[in-house]
């Protein structure tokens, strides 16, 4: 509110040189209430389509081959030593060509070097076999 400071009424008013905030303060404070109000609950869960029932029994165990690789860089097929890459590719193959491929594991010895290792994982890869994987080896290490 401006009162005046002693000047004649019939003298021209001065206008206001600052905006009425007021107004402007209200509509603020009701925007303000409104997001408020219409923010969803915060939910921190996550809602999973679970399975129901209990899940059929496996139809039969995987058929396992085992792959060792010794710290000399020989290659053991089911603790049989594979003589040479030939025979290796030759058994990676006859595994890749079967239509249920049994598990592979390639069981590398800690002090190997990584070549002989990358050159088995390289051949099964390159012939087909689609099962592998890396084991731990206890009886190596």
């Amino acid at each position: 509110m401006n009162v005046g400071g002693g000047k004649a009424p019939s003298a021209d008013p001065e206008p206001m040189m600052e905006m009425n905030m007021t107004p402007l303060i209200d509509v603020m404070l009701v925007l303000i209430i409104m997001l408020i109000i219409t923010i969803p609950k915060a939910n921190h869960s996550v809602n999973l389509n679970m399975p129901v029932g209990t899940p059929p029994p496996p139809t039969k165990e995987p058929v396992v081959v085992t792959i060792d690789v010794d710290f000399d860089g020989t290659i053991l097929w089911d603790n049989q030593v594979v003589p040479d890459r030939g025979t290796l590719e030759a058994k990676l193959m006859n595994v890749a060509a079967q239509a249920d491929q049994p598990e592979v594991h390639l069981r590398p010895n800690k002090l190997v070097q990584y070549d002989a290792v990358a050159g088995v994982m390289a051949a099964a890869q390159r012939l087909g076999v689609t099962k592998i994987g890396l084991v731990g080896n206890e009886q190596f290490q």
